[in-house]
């Protein structure tokens, strides 16, 4: 039926639906797998008393529900703090959102949104169509924003009060009629969606205004001749930010829609598609009641939703919400299929069709991702319900041509391969791994890109870092109760180790296929507990998008110079002979150097060192931290000051050498000629990455000897290495949450922090300061961060306990909110057990309320985790954001260090690379945070990661 005079056209506010659902009814879970679909439930009662309702009354014609498409929208463009004042959505909310999507189209009506526009102005552009076509239209919405649209055949409708708002009621309200409610609403601004408007006007007294002069433009033409002289001056000083307001509010009814009125023609619901989603759902009693609508049979369903406790919802405190749960089905190794051939093959994935789900692992010959060869690959598509499909196994013994023979009752590679393709890349499809990241970049190199994919490694750490490790057997038995079937019964341990590819299939089918098997359950246990821990935005937004990102960079790997290599391993030898006869030197006799039994002797028994301890064989203990204390004593030992002094110089640079300068050159790739550095995504509480095998992150930074290691990694020729680094990103995070408002105003004028913090403390001017005074500062303000004490400030600065003590005072003297901030959030620690960064990141604190010294380290975990933690993250955004941000440009990220991201670029593309990464990560924050300082990132390019650094 096409649209024209005598057609009614229904308008859903989707948004108003979903969020008056929500708060009307209890939280609800769905029962099989704890998925919230309480605003669903309550979204499709509302929808199916609309139908009801409409039949009955003046029954539309036309309808459509609209829904928001994200939160940016050219408003946004036009005026970035718009809407920055809404809190995030609830996170049992969020997952409902696309399942309003679902259901509307299951009823069978119309559902639009349209990226860069809100929902309003698609209604509005609707409404205009529907009214010159003649015909009638009902905005069935309450919202406030939505009643400039009212009048010339188009009203509304609050559902919930079964109030029809016309002319008369939107004047009523706002004091003029709907055509000049937004020059109203430019006046009065709306702290709700953050439209600055007129300082201290008001609606009553923006509808004064306007019913004086009529409208906007002609009172700001005007406003000299307004009486009161506030008012009057208001209206001149702001008059820009009153026109910004005006465009803001003002309903774009022109937005470019992908479909017509025509394509709005209500059609009554299919039964057997509505009928599906709502028994999909579990909800019980309206699927009942469709059914009788329809005269149905009711279908067997799924139990029904269930309602959550107060504490569920409330989300998890240092353990887990709920107590390990008895698996779906026992665990039975010997129910595991064993896929030979494709047949088979192809009917299990199509089990991953019907359900949406797929498990799966791989078996390999190395950890090492790059050069590791695929032996299998192991699926689940229930609990119990495991299979595995061997492909590289061999028999163990050489065939006559001297390679390794093939096992019998294999798939053939490519076979096999070919199969897994297309399901492993539906997008359809949820690919669940433990650690999926290793197995993304096996199948990556097999030419697959696995996707979308849910990792329960990754969903423990969410929810539990600090609490445990995140491994897959850990897991098992703590969530699951099943110990798994250890690796060492199979490939054996030390000398005899064998790699998995000489395994036996009939004993790889019950371990590979375990993996799998656990692995999913651990998925069903995990996904409904995201939300309940507070954590469904953490997981979602800067743990599961980062497994590709950190996936191809590892792949991508950095071009390393051996030959540089070479040469600094000869310099670093030689300089350490040279620091081993100083050092013998100073004691007073040789002895060995890297003997810590001799220098414990020297220091402690013959140089007279006080309060040294003995480890379990007797020996004197001489760590780093134990050195370190001894080069305080300059005024009262001073030999062994020197002594400890010259032999940490000597251990740093035997550590450069043997892990760096010397274990780089066996780390490069046969293959590729990289170096393919391993980034651990959870490995560390905060969320800092951890790189390994080799470590690129420890790499130092402010000795000469660590940058000049930095020389060996290299750009190939046309091209640059580029290093976009943070610029005290930490001290800024601190600035925000400690809101200190002596650092903020620093930060925003661009001044040097140390040097404004040393004039504070210390009392003299910025103006030709002694750097030791501003190296004193700096200790200080990075020292703070980790909760540091006069004893570690001591030996950081070599200095007297009490001198450090005397700082740190002073330091909390001038800067008082940074003790608060610690007292708060030590006090919160102590009663929830875990902390929070700005983004929402859950760090638990298990041992906060512990007596001793593990107490005092807890403590200072607990200070830094939200600082180091909401760093971590907005480096995580901005690397996430990078793929597409540079997606024209020939450049790759190769490395995350700390703070700095390093990218491998053609020479043509160095600046506009360096534009677009600087915008993404200095942005990186928002728009979940707005941080009250700016964050700085400082670029450089060079042949070498020294001369970009």
């Amino acid at each position: 039926m096409a649209f024209g005079k005598g057609c009614h056209l229904h308008l859903i506010d989707g948004s108003a639906f979903i969020f008056r659902a929500y708060h009307a009814l209890p939280p609800l879970t769905r029962k099989s797998d704890g998925l919230p679909v309480g605003a669903v439930a309550g979204f499709c009662n509302m929808v199916f008393r609309y139908i009801e309702d409409a039949k009955n009354g003046d029954a539309p014609t036309h309808a459509a529900v609209i829904f928001d498409y994200s939160s940016k929208t050219f408003r946004s463009e036009i005026f970035p703090d718009y809407k920055a004042n809404r809190p995030p959505p609830p996170e049992d909310l969020r997952p409902q959102f696309p399942l309003t999507r679902e259901a509307t189209r299951a009823f069978n009506i119309a559902c639009k949104e349209m990226e860069g526009f809100e929902a309003d102005d698609i209604i509005a552009t609707l409404a205009r169509q529907a009214r010159e076509a003649g015909g009638r239209v009902t905005i069935i919405s309450s919202d406030k924003d939505l009643m400039q649209l009212v009048g010339g055949g188009v009203e509304m409708l609050d559902a919930m009060k079964n109030l029809t708002i016309g002319r008369d009621e939107v004047e009523a309200k706002f004091g003029v009629p709907p055509e000049r409610v937004v020059d109203v609403q430019a006046l009065a601004g709306d702290s709700v969606d953050n439209v600055p408007g007129a300082p201290g006007i008001g609606i009553k007294t923006a509808a004064q205004l306007i019913q004086e002069y009529g409208d906007v433009e002609t009172l700001l033409a005007r406003a000299t001749e307004v009486k009161q002289p506030k008012r009057r001056q208001t209206l001149i000083d702001f008059a820009d930010q009153i026109r910004l307001s005006k465009r803001l509010v003002t309903l774009d009814d022109a937005a470019p829609l992908d479909f017509t009125l025509d394509d709005l023609e209500v059609k009554d619901p299919e039964p057997a598609a509505l009928m599906a989603f709502l028994n999909q759902m579990e909800f019980r009693t309206l699927t009942k009641r469709v059914a009788e609508k329809f005269g149905l049979e009711v279908p067997v369903a799924a139990p029904a939703a269930v309602s959550e406790t107060a504490p569920e919802r409330a989300g998890a405190g240092a353990r887990a919400t709920t107590p390990a749960a008895v698996p779906e089905a026992p665990f039975d190794t010997a129910a595991y299929v064993c896929i030979r051939d494709g047949e088979t093959l192809a009917a299990w994935l199509a089990e991953a069709r019907a359900t949406g789900i797929l498990a799966v692992d791989t078996e390999t010959t190395s950890l090492d991702e790059m050069q590791a060869d695929l032996v299998g690959v192991s699926l689940a598509t229930a609990a119990g319900r495991a299979a595995y499909v061997p492909l590289g196994h061999s028999r163990g013994g050489d065939d006559l041509f001297g390679g390794v023979e093939r096992a019998e009752g294999q798939m053939d590679p490519a076979e096999a391969l070919a199969l897994l393709k297309p399901v492993l890349e539906d997008p359809a499809i949820l690919k669940i791994g433990q650690n999926m990241k290793y197995d993304w970049k096996i199948f990556a190199r097999q030419g697959i890109r696995v996707a979308p994919i849910a990792d329960t490694m990754l969903m423990s750490y969410a929810m539990f870092a600090g609490l445990h490790g995140h491994g897959m057997d850990a897991l098992s038995a703590e969530y699951l109760g099943h110990t798994p079937i250890p690796i060492k019964e199979l490939l054996g341990s030390g000398k005899a180790q064998i790699t998995f590819d000489k395994v036996a299939i009939d004993k790889a089918v019950p371990y590979s296929a375990e993996d799998a098997d656990i692995t999913f359950r651990l998925w069903r246990r995990f996904a409904p507990m995201l939300h309940r821990a507070g954590v469904t935005t953490v997981y979602e937004t800067l743990e599961r998008p980062l497994v590709p990102v950190l996936a191809e960079m590892e792949m991508a790997g950095v071009k390393v110079d051996t030959a540089v290599l070479a040469r600094m391993s000869n310099v670093f030898a030689q300089r350490m002979a040279g620091l081993e006869a100083e050092i013998q030197e100073v004691a007073g006799q040789p002895f060995n150097v890297g003997s810590p039994k001799q220098l414990g002797e020297i220091l402690f028994e013959q140089l007279g060192v006080e309060g040294g301890s003995r480890g379990k064989a007797g020996a004197w203990s001489t760590g780093a931290d134990v050195l370190e204390d001894i080069t305080t004593l300059e005024d009262t030992n001073p030999q062994a000051a020197r002594l400890a002094a010259k032999v940490l110089d000597w251990r740093q640079i035997s550590k450069l050498k043997s892990t760096y300068t010397d274990a780089l050159q066996t780390h490069v790739n046969p293959d590729t000629g990289r170096v393919h550095t391993s980034y651990s995504i959870a490995g560390a509480n905060t969320g800092r990455l951890a790189s390994t095998d080799p470590n690129l992150q420890n790499i130092p930074v402010r000795s000469d000897e660590g940058r000049r290691i930095r020389e060996a990694f290299v750009a190939p020729a046309g091209r640059r290495i580029v290093s976009l680094d943070y610029s005290q990103i930490e001290l800024r995070i601190l600035a925000h949450v400690a809101d200190i408002s002596a650092l903020r105003d620093a930060f925003h004028h661009g001044l040097d922090i140390h040097a404004m913090t040393a004039s504070e403390i210390f009392g003299v001017p910025i103006e030709g300061m002694d750097p030791m005074v501003r190296r004193q500062a700096k200790a200080i303000n990075f020292g703070v961060i980790y909760g540091i004490s006069a004893f570690g400030l001591a030996r950081n600065l070599r200095i007297p306990r009490a001198e450090a003590q005397a700082f740190i005072d002073r330091y909390f003297e001038r800067f008082p909110g940074i003790r608060a901030y610690m007292d708060d959030t030590i006090a919160f620690a102590k009663e929830n057990g875990f902390v929070r960064t700005l983004f929402g990141r859950k760090i638990h604190t298990p041992e906060i309320n512990d007596k001793g010294p593990r107490a005092g380290f807890a403590k200072r975990a607990a200070i830094n985790a939200p600082i180091q933690g909401a760093a971590a993250d907005i480096i995580r955004r901005a690397m996430i954001r990078m793929p597409a941000a540079i997606a024209g440009l020939d450049a790759t990220m190769l490395l995350q260090v700390h703070d700095e991201l390093i990218f491998e670029v053609a020479e043509a593309d160095v600046e506009p690379l360096i534009g677009a990464a600087r915008d993404i990560m200095e942005g990186a924050a928002e728009p979940v945070v707005k941080l009250s300082v700016p964050l700085v990132v400082e670029a450089g390019q060079g042949a070498s990661w020294a001369e970009a650094h």
